[in-house]
């Protein structure tokens, strides 16, 4: 008999499942709500959307939805003095509670422009949720190439990017890719740090220069 899967929710246990969970990532246009992307299950229903920063939107700052288009976390990146002279920038993950208010669940570091190589680690901390510790994440690999993971301090992978061998044979594009989720991992989290990986790149999710 498989043991008991244990939870690790950052934004609601609602977003976590006890097995585990492929999603399928789309980039939309730019055109369209101003590009970001669309992430859908394996029955093709809509789980989760980001909508990109497009004309009318705020730079550096990102809305994960959920499939009913309702305001899961709003994502921004931390701006000032302090801020320009630091090595890393820095970006904040604010989930909603039912009475509309803010409340920071994750921190994430990006390293200076100059050095986003494929070697320079991008690390996540998630903040206290009642009683448990607060987690520690860095992203292993290379998202521009649909190939990397998010991981703990323990090596564990929690999530991974990936693209189908069949997909990747007829897309030259990076448009379509997957994202398997480990049981118990907080998918609402997962894409918000997706999301932020996204406009770093200079992705879908942005269309304006840093």
């Amino acid at each position: 008999m498989a043991g008991k899967v244990n939870t690790m929710p950052v934004i609601s246990k609602l977003y976590c499942s006890s097995s585990q969970v492929v999603l399928a990532v789309r980039r939309r246009p730019h055109v369209v709500n101003g590009g970001g992307f669309v992430v859908t299950d394996c029955s093709q229903m809509v789980v989760f959307r980001v909508d990109g920063c497009g004309v009318l939107g705020t730079k550096g700052e990102l809305v994960l939805r959920d499939g009913n288009g309702d305001a899961l976390l709003l994502i921004r990146r931390k701006g000032g003095m302090v801020e320009a002279l630091s090595i890393h920038k820095k970006w904040k993950g604010y989930s909603f509670d039912y009475e509309g208010s803010q409340k920071l669940v994750f921190t994430l570091k990006e390293p200076a422009r100059s050095c986003l190589a494929k070697n320079n680690a991008i690390r996540i901390s998630t903040e206290p949720k009642s009683s448990r510790k607060q987690c520690e994440y860095e992203i292993n690999g290379y998202f521009p190439d649909r190939k990397c993971s998010i991981i703990d301090t323990t090596g564990n992978v929690v999530a991974q990017v990936g693209v189908k061998k069949e997909v990747e044979e007829l897309m030259a594009s990076k448009d379509v890719y997957q994202v398997v989720v480990k049981p118990g991992i907080d998918q609402a989290f997962v894409f918000g740090v997706i999301a932020v990986l996204d406009y770093i790149y200079g992705e879908s999710t942005r269309i304006c220069n840093p």
